[in-house]
């Protein structure tokens, strides 16, 4: 029974306003112990009471998502479901935040289009601190407007999903609603009434000028040759100035010529320096080289000296060896094969070599005269006649 809706409530949005919240929620607020405690028989008039006490809003939190006060207040108006200007007085009062911001979250949800407009948004100039519990149970910092910001432009607040609204400028265009007032407007227009001010001023000043160059007035006569000295004394300055700049510059440039002709001076000698020491260096390099290549060619010529010799004894050896394989052979030969047949056949080359000897001499020549005289150049060691 504590439960129930009150029997003289009405439908909002064609359904039982409890309904309003999810069916979760809804059955953690009843088994809540505040709601138990603290909300059980209140009344429109002992609500209040109950709305000065809140020190945050929020929806559920912790592990087991329990529900804060706020949101326990907001069921309970839900179910005795107060007069509209009970709310309004909600959202009106100035003294206790949480009051409005309870008043302002009952109407989002049960208003129509046109009040929600209506009466949330001036609450963008309420800029108070909130205190908000998250739902891991720790608090956050929030503002009224940002409350409220929420309410008109999210789907979801505190843990409960915001009727759909139709867009103000819907409503503008259909003559539900007339367009929103700044509270700053009036800041704007002063200040636009100011640059108005302003250049009205600007034109006098401009059409003043206009007269005051019109015509030749001693005012303008003495501006003019006090211009005209202004000038003459400034570009005389420049001069002086232009000619201190220029000196400066040129002894500048001297200064730098010397130091880059220090500077070329003193990379030359390093480089002879380091040209000098690199020569050296090389030289002793070549000297070495000389050594080794020296060393290197006595070697060579001592192996292929020291190899000739060696040659040389390995053939005497031969020599040798061969010399006294031949007098074995030569022994081992039985006199019979070494004398030859006695047949005469061996003596045959012999007396040709003889018979080619003489004719080489001459002697045989068919001529008596001619062979004589070969005979006697022959005894003499000279050539015959060949004739």
């Amino acid at each position: 029974m504590a439960n129930r809706t009150d029997p003289s409530a009405k439908n909002i949005r064609g359904t039982n306003p409890q309904n309003l919240i999810e069916k979760i929620v809804r059955t953690k607020i009843y088994n809540n112990t505040y709601w138990k405690e603290q909300c059980f028989g209140l009344t429109a008039e002992t609500l209040v009471d109950k709305a000065m006490e809140l020190d945050h809003i929020g929806g559920t939190f912790g592990g087991n998502r329990k529900p804060t006060p706020f949101m326990c207040l907001v069921m309970k108006m839900l179910q005795i479901q107060p007069e509209k200007e009970i709310v309004i007085e909600f959202i009106k009062n100035d003294d206790y935040k949480y009051v409005r911001v309870l008043g302002a979250f009952y109407l989002r949800i049960t208003g129509s289009d046109t009040d929600v407009y209506q009466y949330l948004e001036p609450l963008y100039n309420d800029y108070r601190k909130l205190r908000s519990k998250l739902a891991d149970g720790r608090f956050s910092l929030t503002h009224v407007d940002e409350l409220i910001d929420e309410l008109l432009t999210k789907d979801y607040s505190c843990d409960i999903a915001m009727p759909r609204i139709k867009k103000r400028w819907t409503l503008e265009s259909i003559g539900l609603l007339e367009p929103r007032k700044s509270a700053l407007e009036e800041d704007f227009e002063e200040e636009e009434e100011k640059e108005e001010n302003d250049q009205l001023n600007g034109l006098d000043d401009e059409v003043h000028d206009k007269e005051y160059y019109r015509g030749r007035s001693p005012e303008r006569e003495r501006d003019r040759d006090r211009r005209r000295d202004r000038d003459r004394y400034r570009d005389r300055d420049y001069d002086r100035e232009y000619d201190r700049d220029r000196d400066y510059d040129r002894e500048r440039g001297r200064g730098r010529e010397r130091d880059r002709n220090r500077d070329r001076d003193r990379d030359r000698d390093r480089y002879r320096l380091r040209d000098e020491k690199d020569y050296g260096r090389d030289r002793d390099r070549d000297r070495e080289w000389d050594g080794r290549e020296r060393e290197r060619r006595d070697r060579d010529r001592g192996r292929r000296r020291s190899h000739s010799r060696s040659r040389s004894r390995s053939r005497e050896h031969k020599d040798r060896e061969g010399g006294d394989h031949r007098k074995r052979h030569a022994r081992s030969i039985s006199p019979r094969r070494r004398d030859g047949p006695d047949d005469g056949t061996r003596e045959e080359p012999r007396k040709k070599k003889e018979k080619k000897e003489k004719k080489a001499d001459g002697t045989d020549h068919p001529d008596p005269e001619i062979a004589e005289a070969n005979r006697l150049r022959a005894s003499l060691g000279l050539k015959p006649l060949n004739v």
